[in-house]
């Protein structure tokens, strides 16, 4: 299964840990989960057992094997901070980013309040980023927790957004936004991220548009492709400012 990765924020994944349980309407139609299901019972398909949680120890030393520097998504297809997976197996990964120094991690979680809890626990090397999913006003409490995780970056991924956000954006060093796609995708407001955006830009946050998603401005269904990346006339790749290893790496 290739680490290269299409998302647009980032260059390659690694998911030490698969599978996952819904937490949020932002969870309503995992891109993850849809394509793991697809495999449930398929006898020797590292998704054999679909969607279900799992540590992949033999995954652990990965990051270490790419010698030119990459960006990696932490666990794409699962949660770090998911309440099933042990203390000691998170000090485990956490251990690979420290000694894959050539890399930076960035690590996204909807279990906001575990990843503060424990975080004392952990030992936070600069090249790893944590960031909180944060789709509604409901959840922006996600960005109070994360306040409390010594990172080197903390980040939030407005996606998919799902209503207006008012954020405080102290101690916040990045934010992502976008919209939903494939089946079921639920439409995403103009005014919902252009508010992300000037929030952003008052605060001089770095503000990262990944994609309107299936729907373009208007609402209309038009697909991820038609709909594209623009906002108001440009694409937004801001990044933080802090140092990434690299980012033409290959």
């Amino acid at each position: 299964m290739s680490d290269r990765s299409s998302i647009e924020w980032t260059e390659a994944t690694w998911n030490p840990v698969t599978g996952c349980t819904q937490v949020s309407p932002g969870c309503a139609h995992c891109y993850a989960k849809t394509f793991a299901e697809r495999f449930r019972g398929v006898p020797g398909h590292p998704y054999e057992h679909g969607f279900d949680l799992q540590l992949r120890p033999d995954r652990l030393e990965q990051p270490l094997l790419w010698k030119r520097s990459r960006v990696i998504f932490v666990n794409s297809m699962s949660d770090l901070f998911h309440e099933d997976v042990p203390l000691t197996y998170i000090r485990r990964v956490f251990d690979v980013m420290e000694r894959a120094q050539q890399h930076t991690f960035q690590v996204l979680t909807k279990r906001a309040d575990r990843a503060a809890a424990l975080s004392c626990e952990l030992t936070w090397p600069t090249n790893v980023w944590m960031g909180v999913s944060v789709e509604n006003q409901r959840w922006a409490t996600r960005v109070d927790a994360l306040r409390r995780v010594p990172a080197a970056v903390r980040f939030l991924s407005c996606e998919p957004l799902l209503g207006s956000l008012t954020l405080d954006l102290t101690g916040i060093d990045w934010v992502i936004a976008g919209g939903e796609s494939g089946h079921g995708a639920r439409p995403m407001r103009l005014e919902w991220a252009r508010a992300v955006r000037d929030q952003c830009e008052l605060a001089a946050v770095p503000f990262f548009f990944k994609q309107w998603g299936a729907h373009d401005a208007t609402g209309r269904r038009v697909g991820k492709k038609a709909a594209g990346r623009e906002l108001e006339g440009r694409v937004w790749d801001e990044f933080p400012r802090a140092q990434i290893r690299t980012r033409t790496a290959s």
